[in-house]
């Protein structure tokens, strides 16, 4: 499977997903980690690709997406955008309609999940 096939099953199997440097937990970038505080603050159910861990995906999404810096959130498949973007979605108070709409079945209790994709 290429790398933009493997791109595309990951943005499918995910309603969000962020590519990130490093892990939610261990964000190795200060945007990384912001992202995950609005993230966390919206109580979104996302999944992540640390992309120092996968050099192919890291260097394909660039040319996928046309968005050449890290991290990228994507929800529904669709780019969103970087670290700034997610920013200003979340202070207009837009990051939380996108995550409602894009994850309708979160549990009542609004808990923040997190899952690793795997290569």
């Amino acid at each position: 499977m290429d790398v933009n096939e493997r791109i595309k099953k990951q943005l499918g199997a995910y309603p969000i997903l962020l590519y990130m440097k490093g892990t939610p937990d261990f964000p190795q970038c200060g945007f990384s980690a912001r992202t995950v505080q609005v993230l966390r603050a919206v109580n979104a159910q996302f999944a992540y690709v640390n992309i120092f861990e996968d050099p192919e995906i890291r260097e394909g999404l660039k040319t996928y997406s046309n968005w050449p810096t890290f991290p990228q959130l994507y929800v529904s498949g669709e780019l969103i955008g970087g670290c700034d973007i997610a920013l200003e979605l979340y202070q207009s108070g837009e990051l939380a309609k996108l995550v409602a709409e894009a994850s309708p079945t979160q549990d009542a209790a609004g808990s923040t999940a997190v899952a690793a994709v795997s290569s």
